[in-house]
């Protein structure tokens, strides 16, 4: 084992750590915060520490800002970075300053959430058509790679077609190679939020919104796959049955599908 480790070059202690689930408490801990942060997306770890001890939890502002590095989470609030990326990777321009939206495969965005369950939790990511509010695919994961990010991207684009334009915040997942690789090998125009532009993902975040408080909230679960079935019902629930106010309370699938219907109908015109 000695000589495995040093020609793979990998510390010994990596070799033999096994990894500590966490204990309950401090997964309650965690899921108070995301439904905190989904109340309150303005706060930051100061004004969310003294909501929890409203709640009885004695917590201090470095480890409630700890727990939200693990969540993904971050106050919603005008500032010069909204995100820290890679350094490694390139960080492409902005581009639907001044853009009028009005067809479904427009503009694409994505995004990735946090989600509790009984033991432990995981991260889901979804791509969504910007004009309909459509979610167009999804993923769950256990951990913050990229692959499932590029698995929920390559379902939209053999399901749906293609975007003209894709954005995506500057999170290391949507600026590695694997991912805008295949954003440029489609032809597609890649677009990142940047300074000031702290409200672009409002759309998602409404989704995730809907989703934590209309679904995640109101369950519990127990596995993986029981999760997986339970979203995914969701969201077909979200797209084929919800209707939505800032849509004339028609439902995302009858605006996506609408819309390409009289695009093409424009464009033989």
């Amino acid at each position: 084992m000695v000589q495995q480790c040093s020609l793979l070059k990998v510390p010994r202690s990596s070799h033999y750590y096994r990894p500590v689930p966490l204990a309950s408490d401090e997964l309650l801990l965690l899921r108070q915060l995301d439904e905190l942060h989904m109340r309150l997306p303005f706060y930051g770890a100061r004004k969310l520490v003294v909501e929890l001890s409203k709640q009885g939890y004695t917590v201090g502002r470095k480890r409630v800002r700890s727990l939200m590095g693990i969540l993904g989470l971050e106050a919603l609030y005008r500032k010069p970075r909204t995100t820290i990326p890679d350094k490694a990777h390139k960080v492409y321009p902005y581009l639907l300053r001044n853009v009028l939206v009005d067809h479904a495969n427009q503009v694409w965005a994505t995004d990735i959430t946090y989600i509790p369950m009984a033991k432990g939790f995981v991260y889901l990511v979804a791509v969504i058509d910007w004009y309909s509010r459509k979610v167009l695919s999804w993923r769950l994961s256990n951990t913050l790679d990229t692959d499932f990010c590029v698995e929920a991207l390559n379902e939209a684009l053999s399901k749906y077609g293609k975007p003209e334009i894709f954005n995506s915040d500057q999170g290391c997942q949507f600026t590695s190679a694997a991912f805008t690789d295949r954003l440029k090998a489609t032809g597609i125009k890649i677009s990142m939020d940047g300074k000031g532009r702290w409200m672009d993902n409002r759309f998602i975040e409404r989704l995730w919104r809907s989703l934590k408080h209309e679904e995640v909230y109101l369950k519990t679960y127990d596995s993986v796959l029981i999760a997986e079935n339970s979203i995914g019902e969701y969201f077909s629930f979200y797209n084929e049955v919800r209707t939505h106010q800032a849509l004339d309370y028609q439902t995302p699938d009858a605006v996506y599908f609408d819309s390409l219907s009289n695009f093409s109908c424009q464009a033989a015109a």
